[in-house]
């Protein structure tokens, strides 16, 4: 098999590749934004949170540049667990703060538990620090910890992460979809990449409107997270429009991020296999930030971020543009 593989890594490699990558691009971001729009797009928000950053990371008390911070934040003792049980321990009291702030933001709530709960052991090595498990009539939905390699598994990432797999990340979006009974199943179950993903990056800025990220360590967590989701959106597209190298890829993400190396090796090697699938989570962010935007631009005094939340998530998932006419509608019927 090896013998007759190519030796390119580009979508726009393969025949037709430019036209099939452009539509991947189109289905991932839910918009019709070009590859070129999406990596000038990317560029610019990595320099915005770069700066952000640069804010953040002398409240912490250390001294040199960002790269050097990086190597700190992935390296020092202080800043992991030692015992799987602290590292779950943590995320349950997240979860427990989380559920409790949560009526400052909604006005329908999970009907459905959230477990926090350990990764089997033999998937340590493949997945993230953390996922979301959909529940079942088997099994409650739970919040999946990663608790192998601890030394990868910083405590500074643990409130973004929380709050992103489960409240009011997916959880929230997945259970309150699956209370709307008088949506058909293929409505309540559906999956809409920069809906889903946008969403769930968009509820980790709002745990600043909960109470979260007073120490500056989780503060530079939750905008590094931000951070990956924006150098992701330049190094897929970078790779698999604008002739990038597989190396050229990782050296940005080291040089851009505070992942650890090894990690973004792992992420370069997800974009080349699944071109465009790392582009949902900015895009629908930034659409749902654009909405909100919009409506407290056009209400006015008569916003109410509760009802802005209850647009968004009360129909279930949605294509970008259909959530978009569905809060325009929204907005003018609260006028």
């Amino acid at each position: 098999y090896l013998p007759a593989a190519r030796d390119t890594i580009a979508a726009s490699a393969l025949p037709g590749g430019a036209d099939y990558y452009a539509l991947l691009v189109a289905q991932q971001t839910g918009g019709a934004l070009t590859p070129a729009e999406v990596h000038a797009l990317g560029l610019r928000e990595v320099d915005r949170i770069r700066a952000l950053m640069r804010g953040v990371i002398p409240r912490t008390g250390f001294n040199g540049t960002f790269a050097q911070f990086s190597a700190f934040a992935n390296s020092d003792k202080r800043l992991f667990y030692k015992t799987p049980e602290k590292l779950l321990a943590r995320y349950r009291k997240v979860m427990g703060r989380a559920n409790a702030r949560l009526g400052r933001l909604f006005l329908t709530l999970p009907g459905e538990d959230l477990v926090v709960k350990p990764a089997a052991r033999e998937n340590g090595e493949a997945v993230g620090g953390a996922y979301y498990e959909e529940g079942s009539a088997q099994r409650p939905a739970g919040l999946v910890v990663n608790t192998a390699r601890l030394d990868a598994r910083p405590i500074w990432e643990i409130e973004a992460l929380a709050l992103h797999e489960g409240v009011p990340g997916h959880h929230l979006q997945v259970a309150r979809a699956h209370q709307l009974g008088g949506l058909p199943a293929f409505r309540r179950h559906a999956w809409y990449p920069a809906f889903g993903e946008g969403w769930a990056l968009y509820a980790e800025t709002l745990g600043y409107e909960m109470g979260f990220y007073k120490d500056p360590f989780s503060a530079f967590g939750q905008l590094n997270s931000e951070l990956l989701r924006a150098a992701r959106m330049v190094a897929d597209t970078g790779i698999h429009a604008m002739g990038w190298s597989r190396q050229q890829a990782i050296d940005y993400l080291n040089a851009n991020t505070a992942n650890a190396l090894a990690d973004n090796e792992i992420e370069v090697d997800r974009y080349i296999a699944q071109p465009g699938s790392a582009l949902s989570y900015k895009a629908g962010q930034l659409k749902i930030q654009g909405l909100r935007a919009r409506a407290q631009l056009v209400l006015g005094p008569r916003f109410d971020v509760r009802r802005f939340h209850e647009a968004v998530l009360g129909n279930g998932p949605l294509p970008m543009p259909v959530l978009e006419r569905q809060v325009g509608r929204w907005i003018e019927e609260s006028m």
